[in-house]
């Protein structure tokens, strides 16, 4: 989360969002993000998506937490961990020039839980907050430190993914409906 006049007066500073079109042509708004690469660790990743996705350039100054979740992508199950980071605005123009971004804004903070698509963020936006109330007041040294993060040293796979093959010289089975609660019908 890039953070534009981050030193100055709360209702002032703002935030950069990307908002992309989802399959029922809604526009949902969240932070950037992406895949970290071969020798970067998660915080250069957090860079650079972010210069990639909206144009601006900014500083790690803190770790906001992670997001898990599972989608399905090509028959694979596919569970992904997003690390965040609270970033200092350093320079460039919001743009949407990224072909995986439909539009680009900087948001106020204070209207951040309104826009946000997805509560983990809207969460997020939360924990930002305080750490920049933290810096106003006790200044850069009261930020928690960044937590251990080496680079990246084998590419990205879907190693984490979940494939259902059928062993076609087995019957086939009827599938059971669940909700994560149990069997379904």
């Amino acid at each position: 989360m890039v953070i534009d006049g981050i030193d100055g007066p709360k209702d002032t500073q703002v935030a950069a969002l990307i908002g992309r079109v989802d399959r029922r042509g809604r526009m949902l708004w969240s932070l950037p993000k992406g895949h970290i690469e071969l020798g970067e660790t998660a915080e250069q990743t957090a860079i650079r998506e972010v210069a990639e996705e909206t144009g601006i350039r900014g500083d790690v100054l803190a770790a906001l937490g992670s997001i898990d979740y599972w989608f399905v992508t090509e028959g694979h199950r596919v569970h992904k961990t997003v690390h965040h980071y609270l970033l200092r605005f350093q320079g460039g123009e919001l743009s949407d020039d990224d072909v995986e971004v439909t539009e680009v804004a900087w948001v106020p903070l204070r209207d951040l839980p309104s826009r946000l698509a997805y509560a983990d963020e809207r969460k997020l936006a939360e924990v930002a907050g305080e750490l920049i109330d933290k810096l106003h007041t006790d200044g850069p040294g009261a930020l928690p430190p960044l937590p251990r993060s080496a680079p990246r040293r084998r590419p990205q796979t879907h190693s984490h993914a979940r494939t259902h093959r059928r062993d076609d010289s087995a019957q086939p089975q009827p599938r059971r409906r669940t909700n994560g609660c149990g069997q379904g019908p």
